[in-house]
């Protein structure tokens, strides 16, 4: 499998359902602010609400770095609508939940499982210019913790403003970074 770190983000037209109303979700809603999209397997299900729960309650953080989080599992808007409604976890969402039935996201993301029509759990950083920038897939077994993607959209928006550094295992806002230099080889 090719890595999609460092390439743009294809276009792609999708239904979402967002604050009460359905909306259309393009590449070009990617563009010109930091995004985090964060794949599902499928509305109703076991782990997904808690997933869905922790970047609610964490979503004042990802608007305060000025990044806009999208939800996307297999499902259509329309599930996610009364997924919304029934849940209170899922209700919590004031993010876009977008409903991808056709795989045509979770298969240019790679995250597409083929012989159960699901997605992985994959989640993506994604620069104002629609280019990824981290990317972490695994088992749907497996819930994240959405302060890790926290930290990994700070440490990508330093980087970006920061081009001349890089920021160590563990890095977290405020803490010192690296220079890479000649003289830094076999000291750290």
């Amino acid at each position: 499998m090719q890595s999609l770190i460092n390439t743009q983000v294809q276009p792609f037209k999708a239904q979402a359902f967002h604050n009460g109303k359905f909306v259309e979700v393009t590449e070009k809603d990617l563009h010109g602010k930091w995004s985090v999209l964060i794949f599902m397997p499928a509305a109703f299900t076991f782990n997904c609400p808690t997933e869905i729960e922790d970047a609610a309650d964490n979503y004042a953080e990802f608007e305060k770095v000025g990044a806009e989080v999208y939800v996307v599992t297999t499902d259509t808007h329309f599930s996610h609508k009364v997924w919304h409604e029934t849940s209170p976890a899922v209700g919590k969402a004031k993010f876009p939940l977008v409903g991808d039935p056709t795989h045509a996201l979770t298969n240019a993301f790679g995250v597409h499982i083929p012989e159960a029509g699901l997605a992985l759990r994959g989640t993506f950083v994604i620069n104002p210019e629609g280019i990824i920038k981290t990317m972490e897939v695994h088992d749907n077994a497996i819930a994240r913790d959405v302060k890790e993607t926290l930290r990994k959209l700070k440490a990508a928006q330093y980087v970006a403003a920061h081009p001349n550094e890089v920021c160590p295992a563990k890095w977290k806002e405020g803490e010192a970074t690296l220079t890479p230099s000649l003289d830094l080889v076999g000291k750290i």
